[in-house]
């Protein structure tokens, strides 16, 4: 029997406001007593201070938490330029904090990007961090094509990159998320939990029992036992008992999927 997929928390799903009012590391340690197995940390609500990510690492590694580090920028600029110091700043923030894997969106890689290909697989073939590439709501960096381009040209220059996959992010760009995971499913190592709903003039992240999308198909076309991270809101006047609880859902739904 498959093993359940560990269960993550994106620390962005508390909130911004409230993320950086407590701090991410108040947060982590809110996950951890929840019964997360790992969170992830969101470069766009760091502080930046040496004691929050410290207190991240520690709290992390007393409860024994996956970490991954999500960073808000692309790994190609918008002039399709591979952005080297994007990158390596991306990965000197995920080492400080201690996680095994680094996220990032494709940015403005184009036809005429290839070249950094070559950069970018000399960079990783001495970091212990892995890094994975996410669809994310931009036509660009986040639609089939796009992604599909990417990966076919990262093959062909010997660079086999895994994908995080956000379940919700491609309504935002009008394409079918089945489709997706469908042809790309094989390469998924981490799901993105995001349920959707359509409220006028855009869409918006719920809990997967209350989204609009196919979301059980979807996840019987990825592969079984990867991480699954919280990416919708976590709200309540009781929000360790929310927490817990939307575990507990998604616990479910893992095993009614085996």
């Amino acid at each position: 029997m498959t093993n359940p997929p560990p269960l993550l928390i994106s620390l962005g799903a508390f909130g911004a406001s409230e993320v950086r009012r407590h701090g991410q590391a108040w947060f982590t340690k809110l996950a951890a007593d929840a019964g997360a197995d790992g969170v992830e940390v969101r470069g766009e609500l760091a502080s930046g201070s040496d004691a929050e990510i410290a207190a991240i690492r520690d709290t992390a590694a007393s409860a024994s938490l996956q970490l991954v580090y999500s960073s808000p920028q692309g790994l190609w600029a918008d002039d399709g330029r591979f952005d080297a110091a994007a990158f390596a700043d991306a990965l000197a923030l995920a080492r400080r904090h201690g996680a095994a894997r680094l996220k990032m969106s494709i940015g403005g890689f184009s036809a005429e990007s290839v070249a950094g290909l070559i950069e970018l697989r000399e960079r990783l073939a001495d970091s212990e961090i892995e890094l994975l590439i996410e669809n994310d709501q931009t036509t660009a960096a986040g639609s089939l094509p796009a992604l599909q381009r990417f990966f076919a040209a990262a093959s062909d220059n010997g660079l086999e990159l895994p994908m995080t996959f956000d379940l919700g992010n491609w309504h935002w760009i009008g394409e079918c998320p089945l489709q997706a995971a469908r042809a790309l499913g094989s390469r998924v190592a981490y799901v993105h939990c995001k349920g959707v709903q359509r409220q006028p003039q855009r869409w918006v992240a719920v809990p997967l029992v209350d989204s609009a999308a196919p979301w059980r198909a979807m996840l019987r076309e990825l592969p079984a036992g990867q991480p699954w991270a919280i990416e919708y809101p976590l709200v309540g006047e009781d929000l360790l008992a929310t927490t817990r609880g939307q575990l507990e859902l998604l616990r479910g739904i893992a095993r009614s999927l085996r």
